[in-house]
């Protein structure tokens, strides 16, 4: 697991700064509409927990398609 989380590590940041972003603005939003502490903070926590694993996973399939050449592109000639 150490050896995954080494690997990934810069998405790994990218996804934690995204998190707390994410918590930070969803409670503000949660609780603006509710007017309640403890529903706000329930709800900012549950949905950028799960948005955040979804990111993760995103920011690894788009690393991929930029690995994979463009097919679009004529051969180089030999």
């Amino acid at each position: 697991m150490a050896n995954i989380a080494r690997a990934n590590l810069p998405t790994l940041k990218k996804t934690a700064s995204y998190y707390v972003l994410h918590v930070l603005v969803a409670s503000l939003v949660a609780y603006a509409v509710t007017g309640n502490l403890a529903v706000s903070l329930t709800l900012s926590l549950l949905e950028p927990t799960v948005q955040a694993v979804a990111f993760f996973f995103h920011e690894k399939v788009w690393e991929r398609i930029g690995r994979k050449p463009d097919r679009r592109q004529a051969p180089q000639p030999a």
